[in-house]
């Protein structure tokens, strides 16, 4: 399982949301293969109003979970290089690069 925790720029908020619901309607068929080719059986994003501002918050659930941003970083097909564009220009995040800073470290856990 993959979890993101990505700020959202205040003033892209509500283009992120038609982003969003693209995917539920007409994008829908293009995401759910997206999701396939990256080994995904769950796609799901929350959005947080946080006192610092928006964040998005994504869990990835699959085989390709633990690697997908390392997936669509590597792929060039058309949907994958808009999603990047799109995360790039919501969340100022480059998934090519390396994520800045350490990882999270898993505290809790009820395993």
């Amino acid at each position: 399982m993959g979890l993101i925790l990505a700020p959202l720029k205040k003033e892209k908020v509500n283009a992120w949301k038609d982003w969003a619901k693209s995917f539920s309607g007409e994008q829908s068929q293009a995401f759910n293969e997206f999701n396939k080719k990256h080994g995904l059986t769950r796609h799901d994003a929350w959005l947080a109003e946080t006192p610092d501002g928006p964040v998005v918050v994504v869990l990835h659930e699959g085989p390709g979970a633990d690697n997908f941003m390392q997936s669509v970083a590597a792929a060039d097909g058309p949907f994958e290089n808009s999603f990047k564009e799109k995360v790039l220009e919501f969340h100022d995040m480059d998934i090519s690069a390396p994520p800045p800073g350490p990882a999270p470290v898993k505290m809790i856990s009820s395993d």
